[in-house]
């Protein structure tokens, strides 16, 4: 209905109390709206419910008016709604200590289930019905005090969109959706149903409590499913959850549409369905998923349906067995079901809309003159006894006390309102009825702060966005051994409980889908071990991932890693890749046979040479061994001894004092070691060339010059050392690089420039000794030490030449290895040698051991 104003000016507020001669006069267009059930009473009461829960599609030719909605399909649920208001406010009529002496009167309308109708309806009720005969000023107050319902979000949404402005409050017990706590869209919405704000987080806290990350979605195409939908799916992506199709239904939507919805649910991958629907909607869901046989699925349902008795006793119910999801906690209104069930003082109303609801209820029809002939004829005398239907199914008692909360949420406001302020005991103070103080923004102000207990004991009151606490049941529905679906109680959500404590589980056993005891797992992809990482799919949602192994030197520990972590460089991966381990440390050791193989030839060498001491010392008045400068061979021996020695502090765990300690030993044990060798080769020259008539070379070249020589050469290599040392000396490291999953403990050289002097000092007096020995080598002599030297320099040479590069390129332990090879083969060339032959002759041919032999020529060779 829409009134006409017949003056341009508007000088007064709609609801300012008072009428003044500037008032607009207001006449109504169109067809007037009557409520289909009312009362009157000193102040009224709204209601907007959904008596029919559809109605027939009209053709609209948009060239003349379009006739009204014809509502079909009787709603036994709303008269419930109906009912439990009509209860609420006839026992505050009767009530001595609220609203004393103010009787309460209600309209109520029917939406149909259409948005459009149901704005229609609030419209009504704000501007009431006005004789057309006889103009009336528009500044009249409102039809009514504040208006119940609607049940569904989107009636809600268009008849707060329409009072909203007139600051009309609207208290719905159903109407869910979180859109409507926005208070600068909808200033006047109230409820007494928690906003599915809360409802949408407790699902998808639901859903990755029993580890589903692979879900499909259903919603009711209106406000309610899509609002409610949205805030799941957020909630869910917070969590981890991934949505693989999000699909709209609608009660009135052909079966075409169904089907293509249920393809997607065949075609589907997830096993898991959370439907945030609304009843009407889920019973033609359901009745389209039996025709098609549509089983296995495990079901998770919003308060909509979940809890609805009626689509639990549907005869394809085992489609949704096992189904879990949030209820309304249950609760108790004391006297309402023997009124309910009290149906016979209905029949006296005479209403239209009651003689449908009689005819529904029984199922029978009225006698009326077009009443069918095959029809039952009802009596107006029928009880409810052994009627099984909609209406007589109380388990929706839940929702029935928010109508009654909301009631008496109006009267807490009235009586706080309407209390006379005399200064008076509160217990003593009177009721002040004055229609003045009940302007429409004042009424609002005092809801919205109502806080009072019902006679159930529950404390009802609104938050600042006209919201109640959020509590939920987790129900599960379970069939008993009459094959009846039970709704049983599993668990609670409280949201004003803290974070982890907001969903709790009960001990009662939970029965999924086709009466399963395990939970179904729901996931695109199954969980990634421990030791591999999560890697998305490219194209797919992040729960779609393939699991790939960490990789070296990286640990993953828990299921469903998204990341490997790095060990610490000490450490490494084991081959799980679930720990890290501490890593292998590698150098040559004692307690391996490499080890005590190269220590064995190094103890070898020492006792060898020992050896040959013991024999040139016991033999050193011989000839052979005076002959070969006894002096230079014994210091020769010396340093040959500490050579096979040096190579012991190159075996062991790497330490400061054994790293300086082995290449400075090395170096210049060598270097004595050599100098000794270039000394005999000297004196050997020498020696012949003193020979020569007229030489006195000998006289340059003598004992005390060999010794100044060798001491000499060897400070050299002293004085490399000591700088080395001081400027970059050796250092034991830790050598990662070449193993990646080992340690290498080895020395570092320091200064790669001094390691190389002191090498290349040995070289070079090697080669200086070899070229002196190489021209001595034929010098007539019946022993000419000069060509044993040669041979034994020629293998020191060789062998040094050769360790350059294995050095280079040997790895880890064996880098040392062989280093003290080429100690140990060099050293043993040289005691071979040079010391072997005359040992030979010393012991085995000491007829050859005579100063007449070492003096006798060597016979030319035949040309």
């Amino acid at each position: 209905m829409v009134l006409d104003i017949e003056s341009n000016a508007v000088k007064n507020s709609h609801y300012s109390g008072g009428k003044s001669a500037d008032d607009p006069f207001c006449n109504p267009l169109g067809e007037p709206e009557y409520p289909q059930l009312s009362k009157e009473g000193d102040i009224m009461i709204g209601g907007i419910f959904s008596f029919h829960s559809s109605w027939k599609d009209r053709k609209l030719s948009y060239t003349r008016t379009p006739p009204p909605i014809q509502c079909t399909n009787v709603n036994l649920r709303a008269f419930q709604f109906a009912q439990t208001m009509i209860f609420a406010i006839e026992e505050i009529n009767n009530s001595t200590d609220l609203l004393p002496g103010i009787s309460l009167g209600y309209k109520m309308y029917d939406s149909c289930g259409s948005s459009a109708t149901a704005g229609k309806a609030g419209l009504a009720l704000t501007n009431g019905y006005q004789d057309s005969a006889s103009a009336t000023p528009c500044s009249n107050t409102a039809s009514v005090q504040a208006i119940l319902g609607e049940t569904s979000s989107s009636s809600s949404i268009a008849i707060s969109t329409v009072i909203g402005p007139f600051n009309i409050p609207l208290i719905s017990h159903f109407a869910t959706c979180a859109c409507l706590s926005d208070k600068t869209k909808y200033p006047s919405f109230l409820r007494t149903i928690p906003s599915d704000y809360y409802q949408s987080r407790a699902l998808a806290q639901l859903v990755k409590h029993f580890g589903w990350t692979w879900v499909g979605a259903i919603r009711s195409d209106d406000d309610y499913g899509y609002n409610g939908m949205a805030a799941f799916i957020k909630a869910a992506q917070e969590h981890g959850v991934c949505i693989e199709y999000s699909e709209p239904i609608f009660r009135t939507y052909s079966r075409e549409k169904f089907f293509r919805v249920i393809q997607i649910i065949k075609q589907s991958s997830s096993r898991v369905i959370v439907a945030f629907v609304s009843h009407l909607d889920m019973d033609v869901l359901l009745h389209e998923l039996a025709h098609h046989n549509i089983t296995g699925y495990q079901w998770i349902g919003s308060e909509g349906w979940i809890s609805d008795s009626y689509i639990a006793k549907v005869d394809v119910h085992h489609i949704l067995s096992g189904s879990i999801g949030f209820s309304i906690p249950r609760a108790k209104v004391t006297g309402l079901k023997d009124v309910l069930f009290d149906v016979l003082a209905l029949n006296s109303s005479g209403s239209v809309i009651f003689t449908k609801f009689w005819e529904t209820l029984f199922s029978c029809k009225l006698p009326s003159w077009n009443s069918s002939k095959n029809a039952k004829e009802c009596t107006g005398t029928e009880d409810l006894s052994g009627v099984e239907n909609t209406y007589t199914d109380l388990s929706l008692m839940q929702i029935f006390n928010n109508v009654y909360k909301g009631v008496y949420a109006v009267a807490h406001a009235l009586q706080e309102i309407l209390t006379c302020s005399n200064g008076a005991h509160l217990s003593n103070r009177k009721i002040c009825f004055n229609n003045e103080l009940l302007t429409p923004l004042k009424f609002l102000q005092h809801l919205k702060k109502v806080h009072f207990r019902t006679k159930d004991g529950e404390d009802v009151y609104f938050d600042e966005n006209g919201d109640p606490p959020a509590k939920y049941e987790l129900v599960n529905w379970q069939q008993n051994s009459k094959g009846q679906i039970e709704f049983v109680t599993v668990g609670l959500y409280d949201e004003s409980s803290p974070m982890e404590e907001h969903l709790t589980l009960s001990n009662v056993s939970i029965l999924w889908a086709q009466n399963a005891k395990q939970v179904p797992v729901s996931v695109c992809s199954e969980s990634c071990p421990p030791g591999t990482r999560k890697a998305v799919q490219r194209g797919r949602p992040v729960c779609c991932y393939d699991c790939v192994p960490c990789a070296e030197g990286e640990i993953s520990n828990t299921t469903d890693s998204i990341l490997c972590v790095q060990c610490h460089s000490d450490y490494w991966s084991n081959k799980k890749r679930v720990e890290c381990i501490l890593k292998e440390t590698e150098y040559l050791s004692y307690h391996e046979i490499m080890g005590i193989l190269l220590a064995s030839i190094s103890l070898l060498g020492t006792c060898t040479t020992s050896i040959v001491v013991t024999i040139f010392f016991m033999y050193r008045h011989t000839p052979i061994v005076k002959a070969n400068n006894s002096e230079l061979s014994f210091l020769l021996l010396f340093s040959l001894k500490l050579c096979f020695l040096c190579s012991l502090t190159f075996i062991g765990r790497p330490s400061e004092w054994s790293c300086m300690l082995r290449h400075t030993a090395f170096g210049i044990t060598f270097v004595l070691c050599i100098s000794c060798v270039l000394g005999k080769t000297i004196v050997v020259l020498m020696a012949f060339r003193a020979t020569l008539p007229g030489s006195n070379v000998m006289k340059w070249f003598g004992p005390l010059q060999q010794r100044l020589s060798v001491l000499a050469f060897t400070l050299i290599q002293v004085l490399i050392c000591v700088l080395w040392l001081a400027i970059s000396p050796p250092f034991p490291n830790k050598n990662m690089k070449h193993y990646k999953e080992r340690i290498i403990l080895e020395c570092d050289v320091g200064s790669a420039v001094w390691f190389w002097a002191v090498l290349g000092y040995i070289g070079f007096l090697s080669v200086l000794c070899f070229v002196l020995a190489f021209l001595a080598r034929k010098l007539p002599d019946n022993f000419n030490e000069a060509k044993y030297i040669t041979f034994s320099m020629l293998i020191f040479c060789a062998v040094w030449i050769t360790f350059i590069p294995a050095y280079v390129s040997s790895p880890g332990k064996f880098t040392v290895a062989v280093e003290i090879f080429a100690i140990l083969a060099s050293s043993f060339g040289l005691l071979f040698c040079i010391f072997i032959p005359k040992c030979y002759i010393i012991i085995l041919k000491p007829e050859k051991n005579s100063k007449k032999n070492l003096m006798a020529k060597i016979p030319s060779k035949p040309q």
